[in-house]
């Protein structure tokens, strides 16, 4: 048992294999998804040598893939979007509201991801907007962060909104934001009636067994059952306060298919790893699965998003257009202080991290290209300016 297995280390083991007995049924993106996965932070995709220029210390860094979907890479780009999004916040209530999809409509997704993922984040939104725009239930224009999990969409909300006039912030019941059922009546027939409509213009395809649901009569027999049942919205009680906000944001944000830390093993068992059955309780709720390396492969690809498609994504008050306008007027509404600005810089900072041996700085004394290794260590005997020279 390794306790620093990572994705990539299973990739690089059983995905060639995979590669070979999948030929013609994996998308050239899949394909790029698992390149980037097994290449990331290897001598493949190049680096640099840092050494300290206090103590000598030197280290090899190799350049990461970038890839939205490698788990080593979304940490660092997480932090960014968080530091970004950390002056959004406003000093409200802010509540976890969750929209998933029926299983007959997971499947219809899986072969159609951009626009049935594209009409779930619409659709979500927009059901969301017209409910909070009713003066029954708050009767305000919102603010919406849409985050897309692949089995639904999870919104970070502010407890309140702005009038229609612009004239006041009108705050939601501490406990209560909207009235779900009301809320999942309402997105069941946006999305229905939407995607009917793209069957109706000829945009969703079908393959394999599911080609049958080409035919109008056939796709709308396979949508009956859901018209009638309940389809889940809930809402969490609110957040304790913007840290929280931000905690929650930072794990969910860049989430990948799986993290490395869920796995446990990789031998001629297959992938060891743990997870959680949402459907029980307490200690009972933390798993441990075991999946042969293939189906391992095909669990995670199932989990890698269309090319260029967003899956984060902001609607009314935050939506980017106006949102600086938006957020200026409602802290003026909750006679809070404006956004502080954020001092630039006169110098670039350091990219690289600290010495590790004595915490000086770390300095770039050689960069190397892709597929090949750095040059023996710089002799210890001379200064290590010299070499950063």
């Amino acid at each position: 048992m390794r306790s620093n297995l990572e994705v990539a280390d299973i990739f690089q083991s059983a995905g060639p294999a995979y590669r070979i007995a999948h030929a013609g049924h994996l998308s050239l993106h899949q394909l790029k998804v698992m390149s980037a996965v097994e290449h990331c932070r290897t001598a493949a995709l190049g680096g640099h040598v840092e050494a300290c220029e206090d103590c000598g210390h030197w280290r090899i860094a190799y350049n990461s893939c970038r890839n939205r979907h490698c788990p080593k890479c979304q940490g660092a780009a997480a932090r960014t979007w968080l530091a970004e999004r950390e002056a959004d916040l406003l000093p409200v209530g802010y509540f976890h509201v969750v929209f998933t999809l029926p299983a007959q409509i997971a499947n219809i997704a899986w072969q159609n991801k951009t626009l049935v993922y594209d009409l779930l984040f619409r659709a979500a939104s927009e059901t969301m907007m017209t409910i909070a725009a009713d003066p029954k239930p708050l009767g305000a224009r919102i603010g919406i962060t849409a985050v897309l999990h692949t089995w639904g969409s999870a919104m970070i909300v502010p407890g309140g909104g702005i009038a229609h006039d612009g004239t006041r912030w009108i705050s939601s019941r501490p406990a209560f934001l909207l009235p779900v059922r009301v809320l999942g009546k309402l997105f069941r027939r946006l999305f229905l009636s939407r995607l009917i409509a793209l069957h109706d213009a000829g945009r969703l395809n079908f393959f394999g067994a599911m080609s049958d649901l080409a035919d109008r009569r056939t796709f709308l027999r396979h949508l009956a059952p859901v018209r009638q049942k309940r389809w889940v919205v809930y809402a969490k009680p609110p957040f304790a306060g913007p840290e929280a906000v931000l905690a929650y944001l930072s794990r969910y944000t860049h989430r990948v298919a799986i993290s490395n830390r869920r796995l446990i093993s990789f031998d001629q068992n297959g992938v060891t790893l743990r997870y959680k059955d949402y459907r029980r309780d307490g200690a009972e709720r933390h798993q441990i699965m075991t999946l042969t390396a293939d189906e391992f492969i095909r669990r995670f690809l199932l989990h890698v998003l269309p090319r260029g498609f967003h899956r984060i994504r902001h609607y009314g008050l935050l939506a980017s257009a106006a949102r600086r306008d938006n957020l200026a007027l409602a802290r003026r509404l909750l006679a809070v202080p404006s956004e502080p600005e954020v001092p630039t810089p006169d110098a670039p900072l350091d990219t690289c991290s600290p010495c590790p041996c004595c915490g000086g700085r770390v300095v770039v004394i050689e960069t190397f290209a892709r597929w090949c290794q750095p040059r023996s260590p710089p002799p210890l005997l001379l200064p290590i300016r010299e070499f950063a020279s």
